[in-house]
């Protein structure tokens, strides 16, 4: 009896001991739009790194990785500000990943210095934002990126007159800039600059100052959600795609999942951006089938699911780096240069700006087999410095 008693209290002291010797798990705090008009693309969030996890497991090594969401819902840098200081203290992350809007992400930069606390950006796309802390790296995009081919697909392909209308906010600021500056050093003209406030939703009087600007060519940028359908919706009702007008936009005007509201009237409107649902790669194929098999639907991928996923990428190489200990310099080290095949294509981060390099595509939304989709059509390849404002 007294050897089974000893040999009891061995095993417990043992259990115990493995217990206390396993590893704590790495918080990692996604602060993204989960509910809300944009809910899509917080939900987008999870869905990519959810494929991640279910491809390379829950663990770098033997050290767990937990992620823990918070909803920003909408452009609000107080409450975003408010969700990353939570996730800092109470939750203790250590890593910060996530964030739909430009505003938001401003608003958290200031809180990674004190904290030691990487910020991997999965959308917000104002170049600088970067530049507001060296603890920032960026697996989404930058304005600037998918702007400038935009302006040069116009070009060539015979517009004179162009009218601008963005969001009135960072993004939007940097298209219009990125495009002026782009089409006007090519011998174009800008005849109409128009910044839409981010409530707009009658965007009919806008049209009509389009119509009056004696535009051949719209190009446009506002961010992915209710006012880029809304948009979209009131050029074509308002008569401007049936007069002959062209509509150049980037990605975020035209997502997939908002096709089907556009319709076959949409059929033939071109974007420029880095990566279409219909990008065919085997990286991309795995990707999607992963999401579908976790429970996504194939009508609902966006792009922010894809920027999770190599932003999951990320964010594993930094724990294998640092061994799962906070050190926010070798981290941050550990992934500059680093390079990879996402299923958007061949991308890296730059080493000096920690901005994506990747490739920026050409895409024609046209009807294959009775469903519409973004087909790319050209390919301009990775650019570093178009990623930059001062560029």
């Amino acid at each position: 009896m007294r050897k089974f008693a000893v040999s009891l209290t061995a095993f417990a002291a043992c259990l115990f001991a493995g217990t206390a010797m396993a590893a704590d798990p790495i918080r990692v705090g996604i602060v993204g739009t989960m509910s809300g008009p944009y809910a899509l693309f917080g939900q987008n969030f999870k869905r990519g790194i959810d494929a991640w996890v279910a491809q390379n497991g829950n663990k770098v090594g033997d050290i767990p990785v937990e992620f823990i969401y918070r909803d920003e819902e909408a452009p609000n840098p107080a409450k975003s500000r408010a969700l990353a200081q939570e996730l800092i203290v109470k939750e203790k992350v250590q890593y910060l990943a996530g964030f739909y809007f430009t505003p938001n992400a401003l608003a958290v930069a200031p809180l990674l210095g004190e904290s030691k606390t990487p910020l991997i950006v999965m959308n917000a796309a104002t170049s600088a934002i970067v530049e507001k802390s060296p603890y920032i790296v960026r697996t989404s995009f930058t304005m600037w990126q998918n702007t400038k081919p935009a302006a040069l697909v116009a070009k060539e392909r015979g517009a004179k007159k162009v009218a601008i209308a963005v969001s009135d906010y960072g993004p939007g600021l940097d298209a219009e800039a990125a495009f002026k500056g782009t089409f006007e050093a090519a011998g174009g003209t800008v005849v109409e600059a128009i910044r839409m406030p981010l409530a707009t939703t009658d965007f009919s009087p806008i049209m009509q100052r389009i119509k009056d600007s004696g535009a051949d060519t719209v190009f446009t940028f506002l961010p992915s959600g209710p006012p880029t359908l809304g948009f979209v919706k009131a050029f074509i009702d308002n008569g401007l795609k049936a007069s002959g007008v062209k509509l150049m936009s980037t990605g975020d005007v035209v997502t997939e999942p908002d096709l089907p509201n556009i319709g076959d009237a949409g059929i033939g409107i071109l974007s420029t951006y880095h990566y279409a649902v219909s990008h065919d790669s085997p990286e991309n194929k795995a990707f999607i089938d992963q999401f579908v098999k976790d429970g996504g639907k194939f009508d609902e991928i966006a792009m922010t699911s894809v920027a999770a996923y190599d932003g999951a990428r990320l964010i594993y190489k930094m724990i294998e780096a640092t061994k799962g200990q906070r050190d926010p310099d070798a981290a941050i080290a550990a992934v500059k240069s680093m390079s990879w095949v996402s299923p958007r294509g061949p991308v890296s981060i730059d080493p000096e700006t920690r901005h994506i390099r990747q490739n920026v595509y050409l895409r024609e939304l046209v009807k294959v087999d009775g469903k519409l989709l973004n087909k790319e059509i050209q390919t301009f390849e990775a650019q570093p410095d178009w990623a930059l404002s001062k560029k």
